[in-house]
């Protein structure tokens, strides 16, 4: 590893510093909407796997966006960079829909409507911002720097789940209204601050652009293309992750969305009160995420991903066990802090397995692909077995999914062994 200057750390932690941000800004509307839009279906919805289903259509519509707006970002050229113009144009747009929620919410139809319309916008510039990361810091800092990334997303779960428990019972349009606030004010600072055409993949990728003539200049790989080199590759490790941030993302989905319905089902709490339940574990992953990215440095990616989403999976099984308002916030937390081992390193992952900086945004989409179908079957797999077990198991349904996705990156990690690739491992 090589030695870097005062100069350059500082770049790195601003520039880590403003994607976190970035991240921030998007994020403090989708933690929200996780919390607060399925007890609005509720009121016309009687089953958890059709709420499930509905609250995982972002998800869906994330699965087709994301990778190629992600491409496309990668193909871009403009004086202030490929990933910001989109995020300086998606997130007002973003912000403004989001307020309509609350709004449309005495008619399902209307609803569903505005649901549709936040998502479609929200996920068109959903993974430009985390591209940033691979972007403008280099493979071995990428952990550390996409922790920082994590803790900022995980400060929106804070202030989600304290709008809950102070605002949505009394002031509900309010509450839909402060996450859009904090959007428009973040992205102002990003667009007054950020310029990626200064990141070194950015002009990388330029400089090689520039040596592409006629029709060599028409075989840029487009997000098939890609896919497909994954799919045929004899080294499975790509598409594997890809699997394992699906299945993952089921768990951890179907852990946020149906949090509320379950307090208010099976802990027999107060709409707001159940919206606060995951309020201490976004404390205990703010915690967990920088240490989540220093063990993978020392003892690898892989190996602290599968403990991680262990101790996630027994602490969803401690909380029925132990199922009281206080145990389930316990449990949330010890699941939070083990799902931290995952959330930190599994992009970097797949970020490092690229095969140059030219598909860092495609790649970005190919995760959001992974954490988007996870996110989009999730809830409506956990809620349909809900359907049949009840409320009270709900917590074990979503431990016998995180443990499927342990047992791909123990393959992952057999792989790997064999080829020995040290960024990845």
């Amino acid at each position: 590893m090589t030695m870097m200057s005062a100069g350059q750390r500082s770049r790195t932690r601003r520039i880590t510093f403003l994607v976190a941000l970035a991240v921030f800004a998007q994020e403090s509307t989708w933690n929200f909407y996780e919390s607060q839009v399925p007890p609005l279906l509720r009121e016309h919805l009687g089953s958890a796997a059709v709420v499930g289903l509905l609250m995982g259509m972002d998800n869906l519509l994330g699965i087709f966006i994301q990778p190629w707006i992600g491409n496309r970002s990668d193909r871009t050229r403009t004086s202030w960079g490929r990933r910001m113009p989109y995020l300086v144009v998606g997130m007002p747009i973003a912000a403004v829909l989001f307020v309509l929620i609350p709004h449309a919410a005495g008619s399902l139809p209307l609803l569903i409507v505005a649901m549709f319309s936040y998502a479609l916008v929200a996920n068109s510039f959903k993974p430009i911002a985390e591209a940033l990361v691979p972007d403008f810091i280099e493979p071995e800092r990428r952990s550390r720097a996409n922790a920082a990334v994590k803790i900022a997303a995980s400060v929106t779960a804070i202030v989600a789940a304290l709008i809950s428990i102070f605002l949505v019972d009394h002031h509900l349009y309010v509450a839909f209204a402060i996450p859009s606030v904090i959007m428009l004010l973040s992205i102002l600072v990003l667009g007054l601050t950020v310029h990626d055409s200064q990141s070194p993949a950015y002009q990388a990728a330029v400089a090689d652009s520039r040596e592409t003539h006629g029709a060599e200049r028409g075989k840029e790989r487009r997000v098939r293309d890609i896919f497909v080199e994954i799919l045929k590759d004899t080294d499975r490790s790509r598409l594997l992750i890809i699997l394992a941030i699906l299945l993952f993302g089921c768990a951890w989905a179907a852990s946020r969305s149906l949090m509320t319905p379950y307090g208010m089902e099976a802990l027999e709490m107060s709409r707001g009160a159940a919206g606060g339940l995951t309020l201490p574990s976004g404390i205990a992953f703010i915690v967990a995420a920088y240490p989540a990215a220093i063990l993978a440095e020392r003892y690898g990616r892989l190996r602290v991903m599968a403990a991680g989403m262990s101790v996630f999976a027994t602490a969803m099984v401690l909380g029925t066990v132990v199922q009281t308002p206080a145990g389930t916030v316990v449990a949330m937390c010890v699941a939070a802090a083990g799902a931290t081992c995952f959330l930190v390193n599994a992009v970097v992952v797949l970020w490092n397995l690229a095969p140059s900086a030219h598909v860092f945004g495609t790649y970005a989409g190919l995760y959001t692909v992974g954490w988007a179908g996870g996110g989009f079957i999730g809830p409506a797999l956990v809620g349909g077995m809900v359907d049949i077990t009840g409320w009270p198991l709900m917590l074990v349904d979503i431990a016998l999914v995180a443990v499927s996705s342990v047992v791909v990156v123990a393959r992952i990690s057999s792989l790997q062994r064999r080829v020995a690739v040290p960024a990845v491992k």
